[in-house]
This record gives C-alpha cells, sequence and structure tokens, in this order.
C-alpha cells in the first residue's frame, strides 16, 4: 500500500525516482536459492558499494524541494532489501540446523567434562569438621571485618597486650575500632554472648595477620577454633578430646601437651604430635626433635567468662585453635605453604582422587 501512494506522487518526477522504483521491483521479486546467492544479494544491494548506497548518493542532484520525498522513496528500497536478506537468511539457516541434525548419531557418547578437584585447604578443613562433629561440636560462623571488642577485649587481650600492635594487626582507618580479625575467636565472643550454656562449637574461617609471607607463613590464612562450656568440664575432657582429635586426622600417634599462655585460657597448652626422627622428612618437620606442633588449646579464663555474661563460679569450658594450612601441609607433604595461594592448576590437580 505505501509503495503505491509513493509511485502516485513520483509520476512525474525526474529519472532518479523511476530507477529507485524499479530497483524496489528487482528487490521484490529476487529469490535467491542458496546461501551463496544470498551473500551475493546482500553485496549487490547493501554492500558497501551496493545499488542502495548507489541511491542514496543520488540525493545530490535531487532538487532540495523534492529531497524528502526522495529519501522516502531510498528507504523504502533500503528497508525491502533488508526484510527479504533477514527473511532469507532465517530460512537457510534453519534448513542448515536441521540437516545437522539429522546427520547428528545421537547414539554417540557425549563428550566428558574435565572435573576439578577440591582445594586441599577445604579437604582438610571438611575432615576436621567431621572429626569434631563426632564429638558434638556444630559449626558456628563470624564476620571477617570485626570489632575490637569482640577480637580482643572480649577474649582477655588489653589494649596494650603485644597482639594488637600494628604490626601484627589489620586496622580499618576509614572505621575507628574495627579491624580485619586475627583469629576466629571472634566466633567465640559472639556465641557466648548469644547464647547460654551448654555451649559446644567449632569456628571455621579466613583470619588476617600482618606477617612476613614465606614457606611456613602467610598474612592470610584459615584457622579452625573450638570450644566447649558446661558444669563440670575439665582439663581431663580437654586433653581426651585432642588425644582423640589427632588419632583420627594422623592415625595412631602420640601427643603431649606442653605449658604455653594464651591470654583467653588458664592454664594453656601447646599440643604436639609425634612423628618420630626416622625419616628424612620427620627430622625437617620436627627440627630433629621428633615432634610437631599442631594447635593450642587450654581451659577458658574465667575473666572471658565473665566478659561475655557467663557465671564463671558455675561454669567452665575449653578451647583449641589451629591453623588449617599447617594441617593441610602436614597431611598431604607440602612443602610451602605458598603454594595453597597460588590457584596453579597442575598442583591442584593432584588432589582430584582425594576427598
Amino acid at each position: 500500500m505505501r509503495f503505491l501512494q509513493l509511485k502516485t506522487k513520483i509520476t512525474d518526477m525526474s529519472d532518479q525516482f523511476e530507477k529507485v522504483q524499479l530497483l524496489i521491483k528487482e528487490v521484490e521479486a529476487a529469490q535467491p536459492e542458496t546461501a551463496e546467492a544470498l551473500e551475493a544479494f546482500r553485496i549487490q544491494y547493501l554492500g558497501s558499494k551496493g545499488l542502495v548506497k548507489s541511491a542514496m548518493e543520488g540525493m545530490r542532484v535531487i532538487p532540495a524541494e523534492q529531497k524528502k520525498e526522495f529519501g522516502q522513496v531510498v528507504n523504502l528500497l533500503k528497508q525491502v532489501a533488508e526484510d527479504k536478506y533477514n527473511q532469507l537468511k532465517e530460512h537457510f539457516e534453519a534448513q542448515k540446523e536441521a540437516a545437522s541434525v539429522g546427520a547428528m548419531d545421537l547414539s554417540r557418547p557425549a563428550e566428558s567434562l574435565p572435573l576439578g578437584a577440591r582445594h586441599p585447604v577445604s579437604i582438610t578443613l571438611n575432615r576436621i569438621i567431621r572429626i569434631f562433629e563426632k564429638l558434638g561440636f556444630v559449626v558456628a560462623d563470624g564476620p571477617e571485618v570485626e570489632h575490637d571488642w569482640y577480637n580482643f577485649t572480649a577474649m582477655n587481650t588489653p589494649e596494650d597486650h603485644p597482639a594488637r600492635d600494628m604490626q601484627d594487626t589489620f586496622y580499618i582507618l576509614d572505621a575507628p575500632g574495627m579491624l580485619l580479625r586475627t583469629h576466629t575467636s571472634n566466633v567465640q565472643a559472639r556465641v557466648m554472648t548469644s547464647r547460654k550454656p551448654p555451649i559446644r562449637i567449632i569456628a571455621p574461617g579466613r583470619v588476617f595477620r600482618n606477617e612476613t609471607i614465606s614457606a611456613r607463613s602467610h598474612a592470610q590464612f584459615h584457622q579452625i577454633e573450638g570450644l566447649y562450656i558446661d558444669e563440670g568440664v575439665s582439663f581431663a575432657d580437654m586433653r581426651q578430646a585432642m588425644y582423640y582429635f589427632a588419632q583420627e586426622m594422623f592415625g595412631k600417634t602420640e601427643i603431649r601437651l606442653r605449658p604455653s599462655f594464651f591470654p583467653f585460657t588458664e592454664p594453656s597448652a601447646e599440643m604436639d604430635v609425634w612423628l618420630g626422627t626416622e625419616t628424612e622428612e620427620a627430622r625437617r618437620l620436627t627440627k630433629g626433635t621428633g615432634w610437631l606442633e599442631i594447635l593450642g588449646c587450654g581451659m577458658v579464663d574465667p575473666q572471658v567468662l565473665e566478659n561475655c555474661g557467663i557465671d564463671s563460679t558455675r561454669y567452665s569450658g575449653y578451647a583449641f585453635g589451629m591453623g588449617i594450612e599447617r594441617q593441610a601441609l602436614r597431611l598431604f607433604n607440602i612443602p610451602d605453604i605458598r603454594m595453597l595461594f597460588e590457584n596453579d592448576v597442575r598442583f591442584l590437580s593432584q588432589f582430584t582422587a582425594v576427598q
């Protein structure tokens, strides 16, 4: 209908109008039968040097009062050519797709997708969690950006304690009193201030300390801490739980508890497992002593209980903590902690079969 209206208007106009009219008729009559013929049609009419472009250039010889009408006719030519091309293109693509599906062997086995592997830190963490779940511990979580009170003050670490030094802790400059947690003890503090005993939790997560990155230490690492508070909890209960963990984690082994100091436990101890001195690897890990330190533990300091609103005359408890990367190094004989953070697929692929 639009074409007939335009034709009526231009019957007495210049030859340029008539040429465009003829091109429109040619486009409408064209029927390319192959994809190659369709591409030739596109180049002939819609290409950078095609007939539509040439018709547009004819605007220069059209009188000013007729330019608008001539432009409408040229636009109609372009629209008709584009519609024809797009319609036939979809037709040929549908034919090609139908032919490929018909030639497809549906009985052929699909190509297998490469599967990734769990990270050794995740493998180690899951193993630790499963061990303590058997003892009735449940997983608790907390924020990595923490308030000073939960990270230090509640855990009996006064303002003049060395752990608060700028050389050890990452502080948030734009948020006074906020820092990147240096341990997951902040989860213990949050749980103790929000729940009533009995409490039996483990708190895994990332922690941050301003340490020199080396083969045995990193500024960012993973830690898991545990807390058990109830009436009548003793040091013997803690030792038996730690012994059970060592047996389940490393197999039959001896343990020893050495006196140590932590501001939030009293008495405190470091726990070592016996690796022996028979192998070069054992001597290297233990520096010739045969004993390897794997975690710290101790009875929760009564002041910590009071800070968190728990009656220290009625309740007692123990806490423990360990670095997960250190356990992974021991478990898989990994020589350098930095390998756990490099995301080298060649390294990670070695753990495909490990659960």
